[in-house]
C-alpha cells in the first residue's frame, strides 16, 4: 500500500528542514560565518532593522512602488484580456501576436530605454512594474476566458439570457481560477523585480537597502533584507489566495 503524503505537508518539511540545515551548519561552523551568519541571528538584525523607523520606510516605499504597478496592470490587462478571450475575434488575432512579442523584451533593457523618457523616478518605476505584470494577467485571463464550458454558453442562450448576464453568472467565475493565476504570478513578478529595478537607479527602498548594505560589507543587513523581502513576497502571495477563496465561496454563496 502506496502512502501519499499531502504536497502541503512536504513542502513544510522542506521549509522546516532549510531552516534548519541553515541554523546548525552556521552554529557548528560548518560554513563560515562571516559569509552566513546563523538564522537566529538574521532574525534578531531584522528585529532590530524594524524598531527603527528607517528600515519600515524603506519597505513601505517599495510595497508602495510594487503595488502601484501592480494596480496599473490590473486596470489594464484584465478587461482587455476579457475582451480578447472570444469576444472580438478580429481584435483578438490582430493584437495577440503583438502581445506575445511584447511580452518577451527583456524589462531590464526597457527600465533604461524607460529612463531616457520619464528620467529616474518614481514614475519609471511603477511603469516598469506595470510593463512586466500585465503579460501574465492578461494571457491567463484570455485562457481562462477561451475554456469556459461551451455546455454551460449553450444552456444560458437557450434559456435567452442577456450577454452581460452570461459574463457576469458564468464567464467570469469560470474564469476566475486562471485570472488569480495571472494576479499571483503578477504580484510576486512585481516584487522581486521591483528589487531590481531600486538596486539599479534608486535611493530608497529593500532594493537600495540591500546594496548599500552590500557595499558596506553588512553581511546581517544583506542576509536580513534578503529574510524581509522573501517574507513580504510569500505575504502578498498567501494574500490573494485568501481573497481567491473567499470570493469563490462569495459567489457559491450568491
Amino acid at each position: 500500500m502506496i502512502v501519499r503524503i499531502p504536497k502541503v505537508v512536504t513542502d513544510k518539511a522542506a521549509v522546516i528542514l532549510f531552516v534548519l540545515a541553515w541554523e546548525l551548519s552556521a552554529r557548528l561552523e560548518l560554513v563560515n560565518n562571516l559569509f552566513i551568519p546563523p538564522l537566529s541571528k538574521v532574525l534578531a538584525t531584522v528585529w532590530h532593522l524594524l524598531i527603527s523607523d528607517m528600515f519600515l520606510q524603506h519597505i513601505l516605499i517599495s510595497l508602495a512602488r510594487s503595488m502601484g504597478g501592480f494596480a496599473v496592470a490590473v486596470i489594464v490587462a484584465i478587461p482587455l484580456g476579457l475582451i480578447m478571450g472570444g469576444w472580438f475575434h478580429k481584435l483578438e488575432l490582430a493584437l495577440e501576436p503583438l502581445f506575445a512579442i511584447a511580452a518577451q523584451a527583456n524589462p531590464f533593457i526597457l527600465f533604461h530605454v524607460i529612463i531616457l523618457f520619464l528620467g529616474i523616478g518614481e514614475a519609471t518605476k511603477v511603469t516598469i512594474i506595470a510593463w512586466i505584470c500585465i503579460w501574465p494577467i492578461l494571457f491567463n485571463t484570455m485562457n481562462g476566458v477561451r475554456h469556459v464550458d461551451t455546455t454551460l454558453l449553450k444552456a444560458a442562450m437557450s434559456f435567452g439570457l442577456k450577454r452581460w448576464k452570461i459574463f457576469w453568472k458564468i464567464i467570469l467565475p469560470a474564469a476566475a481560477p486562471s485570472i488569480f493565476t495571472g494576479l499571483r504570478l503578477s504580484a510576486g513578478y512585481s516584487f522581486f523585480l521591483l528589487i531590481a529595478a531600486e538596486m539599479m537607479g534608486s535611493s530608497s527602498g529593500l532594493g537600495w537597502f540591500v546594496l548599500y548594505s552590500q557595499e558596506n560589507f553588512n553581511i546581517q543587513w544583506i542576509f536580513a533584507g534578503a529574510v524581509v523581502i522573501a517574507l513580504l513576497g510569500l505575504a502578498i502571495d498567501a494574500l490573494l489566495a485568501f481573497i481567491e477563496k473567499r470570493l469563490i465561496v462569495w459567489r457559491q454563496a450568491g
